[in-house]
C-alpha cells in the first residue's frame, strides 16, 4: 500500500515537472510560449506586448481613422471651395467715348489711323460748338432713345402741336424734340409761352452756339480692347482729350 502511494506521488510530481517545463504544452492561452516564439519566422523582429497595451492600441485605432477621414473631408472641401471661386467678370463696354478737339488737318490724319479698326457705324464725327450764340432753340430735352422721342412727339400731336421734329443728329440734343429755332431770345420765349398754353410742360429755351472749326470723334460700344487701341492712336495727338458722351 505504501509502495502504491509512493509511486502515485512520484507520477504526479513528474507530471507537474513536465508541465512546468512546457513539455506538455499550455492550456490557459497565456503569453508565456517560448518554444512557439522560437518556431516563428524572423523571431527577432517580433515584440511581445502586454494585454493591457494591446487593448489600448485597439481602442485608439478608431479615433485615428476618424481623424484621418476628417482631414480628408477638410481637404476635399477646401479644394471644392477653391474650384468654386467665380472667375472675374470682364469689364462692360463703354456706351460712348468722344475724342477731340481736332483741327481739320489733324482730324483727317486721325481718321486715317482709325481705318484699320473697321468700326463702321460705331464711329462718327461731329463739329464742336463755338463760343458765340448764333440762335435760340425751343425744345423738349433728349428722351434717351428714338422710340422715347417718338412717343413724346405723339403726345405733342395729341395737344395739337404740329410744328416739331425729332432731333437725330449727334449733337447733345440727340433724341430731343425741336419746337422751333429763333434768331432772338425774345422770339423763342414767345413761342415757349404759346406752347405752355397748349399744355406743353417740359419745353425749354436753349441758346445755340456758332459752329467752330474744331472736330470731335465719337465711338460707341467701346470694349476694353478697343479702348486700348484708341488710347494708343490718341497718344500721337497730344492736344486732344477723351470724354464720355451719350
Amino acid at each position: 500500500m505504501l509502495k502504491f502511494i509512493f509511486c502515485s506521488l512520484l507520477a504526479v510530481n513528474a507530471a507537474l515537472f513536465a508541465y512546468g517545463q512546457g513539455y506538455l504544452g499550455h492550456f490557459s492561452g497565456n503569453e508565456r510560449e517560448p518554444q512557439r516564439l522560437q518556431r516563428q519566422l524572423n523571431p527577432k523582429d517580433l515584440t511581445l506586448v502586454s494585454s493591457e497595451r494591446a487593448h489600448r492600441t485597439e481602442a485608439s485605432a478608431p479615433a485615428v481613422a476618424a481623424n484621418a477621414a476628417t482631414d480628408t473631408d477638410t481637404d476635399a472641401a477646401t479644394a471644392t471651395a477653391a474650384g468654386a471661386t467665380p472667375a472675374a467678370k470682364p469689364a462692360p463696354p463703354l456706351a460712348c467715348v468722344e475724342i477731340g478737339s481736332f483741327v481739320l488737318a489733324e482730324a483727317r490724319r486721325f481718321e486715317a489711323r482709325l481705318a484699320p479698326l473697321q468700326l463702321g457705324d460705331r464711329q462718327s464725327r461731329r463739329n464742336l460748338p463755338g463760343t458765340e450764340v448764333s440762335s435760340y432753340i425751343v425744345h423738349i430735352p433728349p428722351q434717351g432713345s428714338k422710340e422715347a422721342a417718338d412717343r413724346k412727339a405723339a403726345e405733342l400731336r395729341g395737344l395739337g402741336v404740329t410744328n416739331y421734329y425729332v432731333i437725330s443728329d449727334n449733337s447733345p440734343l440727340r433724341y430731343g424734340v425741336s419746337l422751333g429755332v429763333f434768331k432772338t431770345e425774345g422770339a423763342a420765349q414767345n413761342q415757349l409761352a404759346m406752347l405752355v398754353k397748349q399744355g406743353v410742360r417740359t419745353a425749354r429755351v436753349t441758346p445755340r452756339m456758332s459752329g467752330s472749326r474744331l472736330l470731335a470723334f465719337q465711338f460707341r460700344d467701346v470694349a476694353p480692347s478697343l479702348k486700348a487701341d484708341l488710347d494708343k492712336i490718341r497718344a500721337d495727338f497730344p492736344n486732344t482729350d477723351v470724354r464720355t458722351c451719350r
